[in-house]
């Protein structure tokens, strides 16, 4: 049987092999025999003897998918350690934690619910590098597995310490009796994913009236998961029917974070990292990270506070690695993903309510005054169905045509971004879906908006073709 993708599904429903792990729809082009392939090439990678832990979202095929990882893990003579159904960064900690060679996450994130994934994670509970997610893929296109003989098979223990160690980690980085003493109360929706236990540990350990949304870990999603403006409708309702001081967003594997006001205003993603950046560089001295494709709200705070903030490609694992070469004390995406590596080194939701809550009551403020002394931007994020090999011949196109503009400068370490007086626009494939990302930001609406439909026209032909 051949597992790879055909040629109709490289363009919609492919399989997403990238450093971000593996991505396909349940049944179609991600199968339980190509994730015992995916374990069995991790396994072989790592070696026998090594330990792994894995964890998955509430995905009704999650179970399914990691018994099929560790069938293959087991076959290369690999432990391990099933956590159960928890968060990414809980999974990405308890890999540190538990001194495992490696961990694997079953999830697909915010992608909708016929799609799963597997996320491989270093020791530290990064993702893998470049080089080693290229290995990982070389040797599931070769099917050379190190298989061992039956007496020498790996064993499966299971660990249900993760949601404790992850809120206790959480809470070490707040001073949680101020907190606990404003007695917020918030509302969460956590869209029936792997947030809603351990989030909910967590508030009420800050002496939060907790207001539960979508709580249940089903993996039948309440909306469509992904944490944007469109789908939070009904937690913006119910925080201002409440009087919540805010609401919180999770997407199913909790590791990203949108934020409501006191008046059900949609925050935004974007403001997730400027707040928490707002509140730690405010307190300590240090710099930030985040991707290209984050808004420069960032840069501002940073500036008034006498911090750096270094770009890097998209990707969680490339922010993470570079916060910790250049010592940076924040940093993340402008998809809602805190990273504070003083609670672990990925993406965090759970971190990034602690230091919202944190800052609310530094402040006294509210959260709408707060976002009101942040520097406003609109930002413009489109996509589109893309076929595989299109992204760098939009790059290109896009390039030669603004390389006259009057002071434009280019970044091609992802796709490319092209920075203007009036703005700035990047155009990218993604790594976790079958499409192409076109994200502009400028002072007003019609100018962000003008910079992607002149992108989006560069990229039509080639879209198309």
């Amino acid at each position: 049987m051949n597992n790879h993708p055909t040629r109709r599904e490289n363009t919609m429903s492919r399989l997403m092999v990238s450093v971000s792990g593996v991505r396909g729809e349940i049944g179609r082009t991600l199968t339980p025999e190509i994730a015992a392939q995916f374990g069995s090439a991790f396994g072989t990678m790592l070696g026998a003897g090594a330990t792994v832990v894995v964890g998955r979202d509430s995905r009704p095929s999650g179970p399914m998918i990691r018994s099929a990882v560790i069938s293959g893990l087991l076959a290369c003579g690999v432990r391990a350690i099933d956590l159960g159904l928890v968060t990414t960064p809980g999974a990405a900690l308890m890999t540190g934690e538990l001194k495992a060679d490696g961990g694997v996450v079953i999830t697909a994130s915010h992608n909708p619910l016929p799609w799963n994934g597997i996320k491989f994670l270093r020791p530290t509970g990064l993702g893998l590098s470049v080089e080693a997610a290229a290995r990982l893929k070389q040797i599931w296109e070769s099917r050379d597995y190190a298989y061992v003989d039956p007496a020498r098979c790996g064993t499966e223990t299971t660990n249900d310490s993760t949601h404790a160690t992850h809120v206790g980690k959480v809470l070490s980085i707040v001073d949680v009796k101020a907190i606990a003493r404003r007695r917020f109360k918030v509302v969460l929706d956590s869209v029936n994913g792997a947030g809603g236990v351990g989030t909910a540990m967590l508030l009420k350990k800050l002496g939060c009236e907790l207001i539960p949304m979508n709580a249940e870990p089903t993996g039948l999603f309440a909306h469509t998961p992904e944490p944007t403006e469109a789908n939070l409708t009904d937690l913006c309702a119910e925080v201002a029917r409440c009087g919540a001081a805010v609401g919180f967003a999770q997407d199913p594997d909790a590791d990203r974070l949108a934020l409501v006001d006191e008046h059900g205003t949609y925050i935004g993603e974007e403001y997730t990292l400027a707040l928490c950046a707002a509140y730690v560089l405010g307190g300590r001295t240090g710099s930030a990270a985040a991707n290209l494709s984050t808004s420069r709200m960032i840069d501002d705070i940073a500036a008034r506070h006498g911090g750096t903030v270094f770009r890097t490609p998209v990707g969680e694992a490339n922010v993470a690695g570079r916060m910790l070469e250049e010592g940076c004390i924040i940093g993340g995406e402008g998809n809602g993903g805190i990273i504070d590596p003083r609670v672990v080194p990925v993406r965090d939701s759970m971190a990034g309510m602690a230091l919202v809550l944190a800052y609310l009551t530094a402040t006294g403020r509210t959260l709408g005054e707060l976002v009101g002394d942040i520097p406003r931007y609109a930002m413009i994020k489109a996509k589109f169905p893309c076929p595989a090999d299109a992204a760098p011949k939009v790059a290109a196109a896009a390039r030669k045509q603004y390389a006259g503009r009057k002071g434009a400068a280019f970044n091609d370490s992802d796709g490319l971004r092209i920075d203007l007086p009036s703005g700035w626009v990047h155009v990218r494939a993604s790594n976790t879906e079958p499409i192409m990302r076109i994200i502009a930001e400028a002072p007003a609406r019609d100018a962000a908006e003008a910079l992607v439909e002149e992108v989006r026209q560069i990229a039509e032909p080639f879209v198309k073709g």
